[in-house]
């Protein structure tokens, strides 16, 4: 999706999925070539004006990576609140929260939310062929090694913390949090 405040100074809210494979000997996180900035970079995107963040983490995820929801893991704080009860729509929580400049044409930010993900499954699904099929696991200490040219300084640190993360949260079911459209005071 195209940006959406074209303006100098507008915000575009995006998404980021940070995906892990723990089925070998150690932790590894799976990146892809970012065609347009030529660097590694985790799965995401722009939220779509009509789609909630999760939404758009779980079509990002399926067109970018070939994962869906189902074969993935999500990584939650150890004392996040699941249930809202009376809530219409549970988002659950990122890991990082954060806005970054975007140096397009226009001087606009990112405000993007990265959610953590763990699995010991290849994806079931093809990529999308508009998509980078360029796809690699790095360890922690590859991740380390990456010359600065070929992944973004701020990427590096969330890989870095991500890591640390898969020790202290706990895997919940990604399918427990809705991906529809809200409902707004009760009108779907």
């Amino acid at each position: 999706m195209a940006h959406i405040h074209t303006e100098p100074g507008h915000h575009d809210l995006t998404v980021s999925a940070f995906v892990f494979r723990t089925d070998g000997d150690e932790p590894k996180i799976l990146l892809h070539w970012h065609k347009k900035l030529h660097v590694w970079m985790p799965f995401g995107g722009h939220v779509e004006l009509n789609e909630t963040p999760w939404a758009a983490v779980a079509h990002e995820l399926l067109e970018e990576s070939g994962y869906n929801l189902q074969q993935l893991q999500l990584l939650q704080p150890p004392d996040a609140l699941v249930d809202f009860q009376d809530v219409s729509i549970a988002h659950p929580l990122p890991f990082i929260f954060g806005t970054h400049p975007f140096d397009g044409k226009i001087a606009h930010y990112h405000t993007d939310a990265s959610f953590l993900f763990a699995t010991k499954q290849e994806p079931q699904h093809e990529i999308d062929e508009s998509e980078s099929s360029a796809l690699q696991l790095f360890s922690s200490q590859e991740i380390q090694n990456i010359p600065s040219s070929k992944i973004l300084q701020n990427v590096r640190v969330a890989v870095l913390y991500a890591f640390d993360l898969l020790r202290k949260w706990r895997a919940v079911d990604a399918l427990a949090y809705s991906v529809g459209s809200p409902k707004i005071l009760g009108k779907p």
